[in-house]
């Protein structure tokens, strides 16, 4: 059974930075895709990046430049570095994790409130 634990979220001043940290257990079967997605109060869920088993990263234009997606594959754990926060980054974060064959699987989400 697959199961996603968030960490790392809280509250920060504009300007700030937070890292995110997705611990997947359960088994990794082949091709894999972890990512992180946020949605803010009233809104839909939307990407934020993801990150292929080989490294491949793909990022929400609203990110790039601040936010950098990592892996440790040993560990089955991505991160999410967030520099420069801004507060329409405001949003519950969410860990997603999908596997070949298997569909995706989701985090409960972890609150990321930029604030002065």
């Amino acid at each position: 059974q697959v199961q996603l634990v968030e960490s790392g979220g809280g509250l920060v001043q504009p300007g700030g930075s937070l890292r995110l940290s997705c611990a997947a257990s359960g088994s990794k079967i082949g091709i894999d895709i972890m990512g992180w997605y946020r949605q803010a109060p009233g809104k839909q869920r939307d990407l934020v990046a993801t990150i292929t088993s080989g490294g491949g990263t793909n990022y929400a234009d609203s990110v790039k430049g601040r936010f950098t997606i990592s892996r440790d594959n040993a560990k089955n754990t991505v991160y999410l570095q967030m520099n420069s926060l801004k507060p329409e980054d405001t949003a519950v974060y969410y860990c997603n994790w999908w596997q070949f064959g298997l569909g995706d699987h989701w985090g409960r989400g972890t609150q990321v409130t930029v604030s002065s």
